[in-house]
């Protein structure tokens, strides 16, 4: 009988685990966003592959375009890298973030729509309101809180030499900067 009850136990505890799993969705496989393991609405925590893939997550991506959705957070290694609010690194030819980005864009273009805080390396770096360092050859930031490195640096909140050493001007080669 005591045997019994320890099975019991264990096959219960297997089974509210792997609800709790599957609850949580640890992997996602997507050829495109709706033909995928999971509806591009269930939050991926683990870890998501595919073609073109598109969910809120908090997990490693990896795939030809990696999309998330909501608030999410992880490492992006793809293509094309689009989130809305995101957390974490964006690794890409192209990095797009529309709303909320914190942590690092590294890619061929990289794109903040909204706030960017944290570090942008690419060719061309463009944000609305930035808030740590861009490096590459052109950077744009509309509001620009840090450091720009580059062959072409736009800080639009600049205005030319008159606010130094605080804010340097709105555009500057090799530097600029606006604290």
């Amino acid at each position: 009988m005591h045997y019994m009850k320890k099975r019991l136990l264990v096959i219960t505890s297997l089974v509210i685990a792997s609800g709790k799993l599957l609850a949580d969705t640890p992997i996602q496989l997507s050829l495109v966003p709706d033909i995928a393991l999971f509806p591009r609405t269930e939050t991926v925590k683990g870890f998501s592959l595919g073609i073109w893939s598109e969910n809120p997550q908090s997990s490693l991506t990896l795939g030809f375009i990696n999309g998330s959705s909501g608030e999410s957070s992880g490492l992006s290694i793809g293509a094309v890298n689009y989130a809305e609010s995101y957390t974490g690194i964006q690794w890409g030819i192209v990095n797009l973030s529309t709303a909320n980005f914190v942590g690092w864009q590294n890619g061929w273009v990289n794109v903040a729509q909204g706030t960017f805080t944290g570090f942008q390396l690419a060719f061309v770096n463009v944000s609305e309101n930035t808030t740590g360092v861009q490096a590459g050859w052109l950077n744009y930031a509309q509001e620009l809180k840090g450091v720009q490195l580059g062959l072409i640096n736009v800080a639009m909140n600049n205005p030319p030499f008159r606010e130094l050493p605080d804010k340097l001007a709105p555009v500057f080669p090799f530097l600029n900067w606006s604290f």
